[in-house]
């Protein structure tokens, strides 16, 4: 199920924020990642969680092992010229391939606009960036718990956008979402777009105990996910209709 489309009549407001959300992340990943090959610039500004929960920059070539705990190939972690806590922010804008991109901004440009709407420009920025932020401890954590991958850098704007998703979840849980159901587009409330979407991150966070599979943290997209759920009424604009009524 991929979204395509959703019931934009009720927005009052240019989703100006969110434009500037996408183009940021389209500008970091063609000029400053070069379109994913100046990895010395990905590295460097990734998040890293070992570097979170130590606080000190590690700068050398990490081995990664295979299934079989064989040495697969090794990235080299390059110097982070900021502080090492900033790379929860500089990763949400950071990407592993055009495919990474372009399916993050999609979910972003469909369901970012009416959340910024209800929340206004200022609170909307604040309340990705937050949701941000506290997806990329969420990956930190699970790292921790699990004593898996703490050296592995993770980047993409997946944790933040989920937060987003739980936002627009919470605010209009029945705005009709176009989705491309195999062949066919068929349109669905966003409890169920959103709700499928979700219980995938969750069955497939608990089938790897939370830790990294084919490189997607799933930590990242749950812990983005919940605190959506549990900040977006308080970033709500005042003027706008309560949530959880559909705006038409």
């Amino acid at each position: 199920m991929i979204p395509i489309g959703d019931d934009n009549s009720g927005r009052r407001t240019t989703p100006i924020v969110n434009w500037l959300l996408i183009a940021a992340n389209v500008f970091a990943f063609v000029f400053l990642q070069g379109l994913g090959s100046n990895e010395k610039f990905t590295l460097a500004y990734a998040t890293v969680p070992y570097e979170i929960v130590t606080g000190q920059d590690v700068a050398r070539p990490i081995p990664i092992r295979d299934e079989y705990g064989r040495i697969a190939g090794t990235i080299d972690l390059q110097p982070t010229p900021i502080p090492v806590f900033l790379t929860l922010v500089t990763s949400m804008f950071l990407h592993g391939g055009i495919a990474h991109l372009g399916g993050n901004m999609l979910y972003l440009y469909i369901f970012g606009d009416n959340v910024e709407d209800a929340l206004g420009h200022a609170r909307y920025l604040v309340f990705y960036l937050l949701t941000g932020v506290i997806a990329g401890l969420s990956h930190v954590l699970t790292t921790v718990v699990l004593k898996n991958g703490l050296l592995m850098p993770s980047l993409g704007a997946s944790g933040a956008i989920s937060g987003v998703l739980a936002g627009y979840l919470v605010l209009f849980p029945r705005q009709r979402v176009r989705v491309l159901w195999f062949y066919s587009v068929v349109d669905v409330p966003a409890i169920a777009a959103i709700g499928i979407w979700f219980l995938f991150q969750l069955l497939s966070g608990v089938g790897m105990l939370g830790g990294e599979q084919a490189g997607v943290a799933y930590g990242a997209h749950i812990g983005g996910f919940v605190a959506g759920l549990l900040f977006v009424k308080l970033f709500v604009r005042r003027a706008y209709p309560s949530p959880g009524r559909s705006v038409v």
